[in-house]
């Protein structure tokens, strides 16, 4: 998986994913769904593979972004604090950003077993940076799924590993996919947390 930050990288190889971070934001659904619809169709008119037209993005009715012309090719978006990711794959892709709050009251009750006993062994700091990679990580997950957060949050388990690595434990399925993650610092303090899957198809 090949990860940028520079919205004109061309990537020589899919999965990738790229991380821009812009000046906007957005105040609602409305301007974020803007800004990440914009910012994708930058990223993707510069690939080598796109002309203007190929980089049209629409939605299926669950919500999730196509390409209108490459049906070959899978995306997924999101923004948080003015960071776009933008996913591209040849199979099912998720990505997502999270804000570190150390401040914020963790919702235990919406992660898994698992998770809740490997968060409640971390220190302050460490726990809000931990929680926004899974959160990260699940919310990846389920847009690769393609149902969203209509999943049950707590009904799989994601595990952090070395070298910026998550796990995902689903009893619905036989095998156990492996994601990315990824922290942005603002100012030398870890701001926001990504993480991007890729799912072979079945």
């Amino acid at each position: 998986m090949i990860w940028a930050d520079d919205p004109a990288f061309c990537a020589p190889t899919l999965p990738a994913i790229w991380l821009v971070a812009t000046p906007a934001r957005p105040a609602n659904r409305a301007d974020r769904s803007r800004l990440r619809r914009e910012t994708a169709q930058a990223v993707l008119a510069r690939q080598d593979r796109f002309a203007e037209a190929g980089a049209e993005i629409g939605h299926l009715a669950s919500g999730q972004p196509v390409l209108r012309a490459r049906p070959g090719l899978h995306l997924s978006l999101a923004t948080r604090g003015g960071v776009v990711a933008v996913g591209l794959a040849r199979s099912a892709v998720g990505v997502d950003v999270e804000a570190v709050d150390p401040a914020g009251e963790i919702p235990f009750a919406l992660l898994h077993p698992q998770e809740r006993e490997a968060l409640g062994s971390l220190p302050g700091e460490a726990q809000a940076v931990a929680f926004a990679l899974i959160w990260a990580a699940k919310e990846a997950y389920v847009k690769a799924l393609g149902t969203g957060l209509l999943r049950a949050p707590e009904s799989f388990a994601v595990a952090l590993r070395a070298e910026a690595e998550f796990s995902v434990f689903d009893p619905e399925r036989a095998d156990s996919p492996r994601g990315q993650t990824r922290l942005i610092k603002n100012g030398g303090q870890v701001a926001l947390a990504a993480a991007a899957i890729v799912l072979d198809a079945t």
